[in-house]
Order: C-alpha cells, then structure tokens, then sequence
C-alpha cells in the first residue's frame, strides 16, 4: 500500500482506458514488467504499487479477469490476495519467487511464472508495454509462446492525460516541492556539506508525504559551476560566498512526480549569475510560448535551440522539457524523436539549462498543458536567484 494511495474510481478509469486498447487491438492481455518505482509507472499507473529496491514485479492486466502479478516471495507463493488488501485492488493471483537481477540464474524464475500464469489464464494475444525494457528471456519466452505487438504507443497516449483526480494531486505534489524548497534555503549556511543538504530536503519531503525521488545538487564558489550530481559526490563543505544550484524531484500525494530547480547563493550573487539565469529563464519562457494542443514536441525542440543559438548560447542535447506522472521522465519528451503530439491536460516538466564552465545555468518548473497553452507555473516558488 503506497502512503497516499489514488482512488479506486481512479484506478477503474485507467482500467477501462486499457480494456479500450485491448479491444481495438484485439489482445487478451497487456504485460508490463518494472524493477525500480523513479521509471518503471506501468506497473504503478495500473496497480498504484511500484517495484521497488530492484526487485522484479511483472503485472499482467487481462481482459476479462483481474490482474496477475509475478513479483519477489517464496519458493511457491501462488494466492488469491484477499479484498481487503489495498495494496492489490484489481489483482486476482499473486505468483511470488525469490529471484534477484544481481543473480542471473534466478532471473528466469519470474519467466516460468509468468507464462504458466498466461497459460492457465487462456491468454493467445498479448500487448507487451515497453518490451526493450523486459529481461531478455522474459521476452523472448513470450515472443516464443504468444502472439505479441508493442502497445506501447496506445498506452502512452492515453496515460499521457491527466484526470482531474491526477491534477489536483500534482497540484498537492508542487505545493510539496515548494516547501522543501523554502525549508532548505533555511537550512542552508557555511558549515553544512552538498549531503546535509539533499539529506534534509529529503527528510523535509518524506514529513510532507513523498516516498521516492531525487535530489542532485552540488555547491561550489561562485566562477565555477555548481552541476546536478548524486548523493555520492555530494561530500563538499559550503563557505560563504558559495552556490548550490539543487534539484527536487520527488513524488506526492498519488505516486505523482514533479521537479523543480534553483540555485542558492550564500551572500551576493554575481552578475554573470544572474544574467545566465535570466537567459535559462527567458528559453523557458519561449518553450512554453510554444506549448499548446497539436503542437509537435520535435519543432518545439528546434526553436528552442535555435533560439538558443540566436543568443549565443549551446543548443541542447539533453532532455530539457518531458512529462510527468507515475514516473520521473515519461512522454511526451521535447526532442527531435518524439511522434506524440501534445495534447490538453499533459503535465511537462520544463527546465532549460546550459554549462559555460564559469556556472551552470538552471530553471526547472512544470505546467499543464490546456485547451490555449499552458497554465500558470504549478510551483509557486519564485524564479530567481535565492541570495541567502
């Protein structure tokens, strides 16, 4: 059971978005497989529960019976869960096997319980979610076994839209970011070090109800860059006069992830400080000029480099705007390669940024898309260089 759950009518629309694609395609089945919760939100957009800790969870939702899930147990686990279970609403058949992805002759162990499941379920026609991303011999037992397509597109652009229950709990998860973001600028001072202050963000998020989710971020003096990293390179002590550009990306109430990213300075910023934050903040700003129903994310990500390199500036060749959801990045993701167009009610995250060598410029927010554009910034927190 996850710490905020969504609601059962929100999880029976979803459902019945998935049996849609089951009868245009004519399938029994969809199966999806996950390890992690940060990208892995098939299986937590159909079951509100993610896979966790790298332990493998593979979700089978059929047509015309409840879910199957295969996931870490004992040796024999096979149980019906009983319907006061909240944490496997819509699920029939648990099938648990202690397998672990650091072992390797364990991994085919989830494979045999899958396709005994399929099996003994009459299953003929499957529609696998994302199947680049299954362990080899999963996917090459169902491709042996089974008739199966990649319904990945279908389902990506229905879960692309967000209900009116999913945007009131982004709504709840930006307010969420806001404050950890308030309570580390009072956090912060000389003295403390790059982890004490991700590790009090995420004390600060986990208080407020997140369970998963990042915080990058590494101080330096100003006239060098103070770039994303993770808690491992997070060792250095801060001065006064120092930056720390910190990114938040946690989730919320419902599972739901945003982002949002700011630099601190300890003392008076300088001027080429500010003035590539308002150069990060003026693309932002033309980005969502851009952002309306049918617009198509692949001429988004020209103008915004050649925008970019009207000014002087490095074209981008990250991700710098994608949705959000169940997962940290998911579609539609603002680059050359994207096909999806965008669509009312999406939720992206928008975050230009660029790296000179002397600072790493850096703004990041998320906006829904609605029926004209895109509404107000969902993160209230001002845009600016906190001096602290």
């Amino acid at each position: 059971m996850t710490i905020s759950p969504i609601s059962n009518s929100e999880l029976e629309r979803r459902w019945a978005l998935a049996r849609t694609i089951l009868d245009v395609e004519h399938l029994d089945a969809l199966v999806m497989h996950a390890r992690e919760d940060w990208i892995g939100g098939y299986v937590r957009w159909f079951t509100d529960v993610p896979a966790l800790n790298g332990y493998p969870r593979t979700v089978v939702f059929f047509r015309d019976r409840p879910m199957l899930v295969v996931e870490m147990g004992a040796f024999g686990t096979d149980r019906v869960p009983a319907p006061e279970d909240h944490g496997a609403r819509g699920v029939g058949r648990i099938l648990g096997t202690p397998s672990f992805h650091s072992i390797h002759y364990t991994v085919d162990y989830d494979t045999g319980l899958l396709v005994g499941g399929l099996r003994d379920a009459g299953a003929k026609r499957l529609g696998v979610l994302c199947p680049q991303a299954f362990p080899y011999g999963m996917m090459a037992a169902l491709k042996d076994g089974f008739d199966t397509i990649d319904a990945s597109d279908r389902l990506d652009q229905v879960k692309a839209i967000r209900s009116a229950e999913e945007i009131a709990l982004i709504r709840k998860t930006a307010d969420l970011q806001d404050r950890v973001f308030a309570e580390v600028c009072d956090f912060i001072r000389p003295g403390v070090t790059d982890r004490d202050v991700a590790t009090h963000a995420e004390a600060v998020g986990r208080r407020l109800g997140s369970d998963q989710g990042i915080h990058l971020g590494l101080s330096a003096p100003q006239g060098q860059p103070s770039r994303f990293m993770g808690r491992h390179f997070q060792t250095r002590q801060l001065s006064a006069g120092d930056h720390m550009s910190l990114l938040i990306e946690v989730n919320g109430p419902g599972g739901l992830y945003l982002e949002i990213a700011r630099t601190m300075v300890l003392g008076t910023a300088q001027d080429h400080l500010h003035a590539a934050f308002a150069n990060v903040k003026a693309a932002q700003d033309h980005t969502l000029s851009l952002m309306k129903p049918g617009a198509h994310p692949a001429a988004i990500a020209q103008s915004h480099d050649d925008w970019m390199q009207a000014r002087g500036l490095p074209p981008e060749i990250r991700l710098y705007a994608h949705g959000q959801g169940c997962e940290m990045v998911e579609r539609p993701l603002i680059r050359r390669d994207e096909t999806m167009p965008l669509a009312e009610g999406m939720c992206l995250a928008v975050h230009p940024g660029y790296d000179d060598g002397r600072v790493f410029a850096v703004i990041c927010d998320n906006y829904l898309i609605t029926s004209t554009g895109v509404s107000d910034c969902l993160h209230r927190t001002e845009k600016k260089i906190f001096e602290l």
